[in-house]
């Protein structure tokens, strides 16, 4: 059972109606292909988020196959939600593997009704905006339970909501004892009107309450009578109302640099950070960026627990300014954006001499963070990927921000230690994939071409391993225009433009793949003679050779594969040769020239071995045991499906094992052996059906 909860919450009081509200529906519910949802709505702050999990919590024993839990919020780019990428990560959470994930939106829905036809499972939809966003992540099932939290009525949604719930603020009773909880204080029991008024000025809204109950402990020696109304004295000379005022007030006795660093967070690239970009973010160094977040996480003004699916290790712990917080902070920067040139012109009191986030300060530390990650992922993608053919330069580390605790598989002292640490840096790219896409934005918007083309090439590596992501073919997107707006390196123009190209011919759009890899070859006619102009050469002919096999034209694949070939060989690359060999030799076999590709796929299949290329032996054993297969040798190629095997089950890898599967019940069916056939047709049926794909 798979529960994407974090721990129980420490203090919850009330909504003992909303709570039995929904377990009766859950009780009566009898729906057949449809789930029951629930609908929590209201203003930020008032607790939906721990309400719909502890719904799911005391439901799990009527819904075996765990609990799903999504923050759309996480999901936006500008604003905007893209169901399909909610769709892939739903997918990868009930275990279907990244490269088997549909291409197509429709086919991802099939693939996501198919996998939760028989589920039962509860889906929690946090930040939802519209019911748009809502309907095409349904469970089509009637044993699941969706419970979507947003901050107003989902209109289009109401109709098909079993149970609305909306979350009024807390009354006076229920905020004193929610404050009571928190605190646990005899000054609480000593002073009840004070109490009172500070229940009130928190509005009833539990996270203001837990606000206000931090910074009432932060001052254990004051009595209440008179740290209330010194409070509200405050208060009242700002002007602000409501939950913003105690926001205001714990922020206000803030040191320097914890207030300097929470107005910066409001400007991080991502939804969630970590304490390694936070960091960077700030630019003092770890110890002072550790002291700052602990100071904020004492004032109430951040949660210190981590984001559900976050984790730790080099990936780091996930943190968030909750969304209101965060809106608080970007106040916040903004109003010392425009005091700054006020202040400038008068002396500074003790109080106003703190460090200073206007616009040159944010601007700085949003140069320094974007940099910050694009050396990261650069590491991170030498790291998982090896050194391969890149086209940007490596950017220098950042001061005040080291790098990420990543370790470089060519010190590995053994084969194992060096395939760890490659998976370490590829789920790095995994964790930190929003903030990649978002820093790839903001430095196209900001004119930074270079850091778009750096960031391009990480999440290539990325998507090769999770592939028909919209936000990472974004990112290739805003590589090609950056290349093109720069107008001065061909690299970047031929690098790009394939890179778009292959997502493309992915998702059926050949004509505009063909468009990108014309526009390529045209821009190969202005490179160089180097050996990296070489390498590029040859990449634009071979992704010419994979579009036209995706087109079926496989004759003409194989002519680009061998001029890629031929390339290679002249600039004595052993590893472009092989993969290039390895790719006419599938050609071949597509065209049906046995021997051809026999001898082919023989000589990729040896050559990768002698390289020590783990996965690349795999990939033309596998192609290899094929070809054995036709040509009845079947002892041959049954060692070779089986070596194969083996290594998609270290990888864990469901793709590669169904194939092999599927080759290996053939293999059988062929040679007469019904039951070991039989075997391995139902452990490739299993597989596909744990996918959706059955």
């Amino acid at each position: 059972m798979r529960v994407e909860l974090p721990p129980e919450p420490v203090h919850f009081v009330n909504r003992d109606d909303e709570r039995l509200r929904a377990a009766r529906a859950v009780e009566e519910w009898r729906g057949r292909a449809r789930p029951l949802v629930v609908s929590l709505r209201g203003p930020a702050g008032l607790g939906k988020t721990e309400l719909a999990r502890l719904i799911a919590r005391t439901s799990l024993d009527r819904y075996p196959d765990g609990v799903l839990s999504v923050d759309l919020d996480d999901f936006r780019l500008d604003g905007v939600l893209d169901p399909g990428d909610v769709l892939a990560q739903l997918l990868c959470s009930l275990d279907v593997e990244p490269a088997l994930v549909e291409a197509q939106f429709k086919a991802r829905c099939r693939q996501y009704w198919n996998k939760t036809s028989q589920a039962g499972l509860v889906l929690i939809l946090d930040n939802a905006r519209y019911a748009s966003e809502v309907v095409p992540l349904l469970p089509a099932s009637g044993r699941s339970l969706v419970i979507v939290a947003s901050h107003g009525l989902l209109h289009e949604l109401e109709d098909g909501t079993a149970v609305d719930l909306p979350l009024p603020p807390l009354a006076e009773r229920a905020g004193a004892e929610l404050l009571e909880l928190i605190v646990r204080d005899q000054r609480l029991a000593e002073d009840p009107e004070a109490v009172r008024a500070l229940v009130r000025l928190c509005d009833g809204l539990p996270a203001a309450l837990h606000v206000a109950g931090r910074w009432v402990r932060a001052h254990r020696l004051r009595p209440l009578s008179r740290l209330i109304p010194e409070l509200q004295g405050e208060l009242t000379d700002k002007g602000v109302s409501g939950v913003e005022r105690v926001w205001d007030a714990a922020y206000e006795r803030l040191s320097g640099p914890a207030a300097l660093l929470y107005r910066l967070l409001a400007h991080h690239p991502g939804a969630t950070f970590t304490v390694d970009s936070a960091t960077a973010l700030l630019g003092s160094g770890p110890e002072s960026c550790e002291a700052a977040l602990e100071e904020l996480d004492r004032a109430g003004l951040l949660d210190m627990s981590a984001v559900p699916g976050g984790s730790g290790g080099v990936e780091g712990r996930r943190l968030r300014l909750p969304g209101p917080l965060r809106a608080h902070a970007l106040r916040r920067s903004r109003s010392r954006s425009r005091s700054r040139s006020q202040s400038q012109s008068r002396s500074h009191s003790p109080s106003e001499s703190r460090e200073d986030a206007g616009e040159e300060e944010v601007a700085a530390a949003r140069a320094r963070v974007l940099r910050w990650y694009v050396r990261q992922a650069q590491r991170a993608d030498r790291f998982a990927a090896g050194r391969r053919l890149v086209v940007a330069d490596a950017f220098a580390p950042v001061p005040g921000a080291p790098d990420v605790a990543l370790a470089d598989p060519e010190e590995a002292t053994d084969d194992a230690d060096r395939a760890a640490r490659a998976v370490r840096a590829a789920r790095w790219l995994h964790a930190e994939r929003h903030a990649l896409f978002a820093c790839a934005r903001a430095a196209y918007d900001r004119g930074l071409d270079a850091e778009v083309v750096a960031l391009s090439e990480p999440v290539w590596t990325y998507a090769l391993d999770h592939p028909h992501r919209a936000d990472a073919v974004q990112v290739f997107r805003l590589a090609v225009a950056a290349a093109v707006r720069h107008g001065q390196n061909a690299a970047w123009l031929v690098r790009t433009r394939c890179q778009l190209a292959r997502p493309l011919w992915e998702s059926g759009q050949f004509g505009d793949a063909g468009r990108e890899l014309d526009a390529a070859e045209a821009a190969v006619t202005l490179l160089g003679d180097d050996v990296r102009d070489h390498k590029l050469r040859a990449s634009v002919l071979e992704f010419r050779g994979m579009l036209n096999g995706a087109r079926g034209e496989w004759a003409a694949a194989v002519a680009d594969f061998a001029r890629s070939r031929d390339v290679h060989l002249a600039i004595a690359n052993p590893y472009g040769a092989m993969l290039q060999t390895y790719r006419m030799g599938e050609a071949r076999l597509e065209l049906g020239e046995l021997d051809a590709a026999h001898l082919l796929l023989a000589d990729a299949h040896a050559e990768a071995v002698a390289q020590r290329r783990e996965r690349m032996s795999r990939r033309t054993g596998f192609a290899l045991a094929g070809v054995l297969t036709r040509l009845g040798r079947t002892d041959e190629a049954r060692r070779l499906y089986e070596q194969s095997l083996e290594g998609a089950r270290e990888r864990r890898s469901d793709f590669d094992q169904a194939r092999v599967h599927d080759a290996l019940g053939r293999l059988e069916e062929a040679a007469g052996r019904g039951a070991q056939a039989a075997e391995h047709r139902a452990a490739a049926h299993d597989i596909r059906r744990r996918n959706g794909l059955a």
